[in-house]
């Protein structure tokens, strides 16, 4: 991934780029129902790595998958590059794990940017200390095994709702996370940043006392001139 746009998608929120895809007519991209296991205080950036689950089925799912060396769960967690986001498609069933600590451990060694399932984790305490984003909807004790087969690898998912295509981009926050298409990204991430840059100063006019009509959106010239000045003094 170009590291001028990570640096750029580093330090805007999920908020702001979720407008800034509104603009250009995509209205579903951040993943529904997911959160972070817990909050680490900067984004995750990534292109996407995908694994799909399906139903398991008795026959298929016996602890005696997990010796398969070609088992795609382990194979994800072994081939994911360094620098993406391993994306997960649990079904928004989180009543089987997607993963455990040991798993994404191995994914923070191996580099990996983060980790997304619409599913859940066990050992949710322990991956939440780890030094990689993850993101879930709660979490899940039992075995992936007993209801979800790992199936598909880097192929077009959908995760809570949202359709995630291999190379996509995926930038969390400490709320949520959101999928940019790749062709956009860019433009996408020089919006965000120009329109944060508003939004900081917006901010301090709205400490300040100053009413949000005509200022939030900006509707009134003034405040073209005086947003100009602010980002003169503060070098935005």
């Amino acid at each position: 991934m170009d590291t001028t746009l990570r640096d750029k998608l580093m330090t805007v929120s999920v908020a702001t780029l979720a407008t800034a895809l509104f603009k250009r007519g995509l209205r579903n991209q951040v993943i529904q129902g997911v959160h972070p296991v817990k909050a680490k205080g900067v984004n995750m950036v990534g292109p996407a790595y995908t694994l799909r689950y399906i139903p398991a089925r008795e026959d298929r799912n016996q602890l005696a998958e997990f010796r398969n060396p070609e088992h795609p769960q382990r194979v994800a967690v072994e081939s994911c590059p360094p620098g993406h986001v391993l994306v997960m498609d649990s079904r928004k069933d989180p009543r089987a794990a997607s993963a455990g600590d040991i798993l994404v451990t191995r994914l923070m060694v191996r580099g990996v940017a983060g980790v997304v399932t619409d599913g859940g984790f066990r050992d949710a305490a322990t991956i939440g200390n780890l030094d990689i984003p993850a993101y879930h909807t709660r979490p899940s004790s039992p075995t992936n095994l007993t209801l979800h087969e790992a199936l598909d690898l880097n192929v077009p998912i959908g995760c809570g709702d949202v359709a995630v295509f291999p190379g996509d981009i995926l930038v969390g926050d400490d709320d949520c996370v959101i999928v940019i298409p790749q062709d956009v990204a860019a433009e996408v991430a020089d919006e965000a940043i120009e329109m944060t840059a508003y939004e900081d100063f917006v901010v301090e006019k709205v400490k300040s006392g100053t009413p949000i009509i005509g200022l939030y959106p900006r509707t009134r010239d003034e405040y073209t001139a005086e947003f100009e000045a602010w980002r003169q003094r503060n070098g935005r």
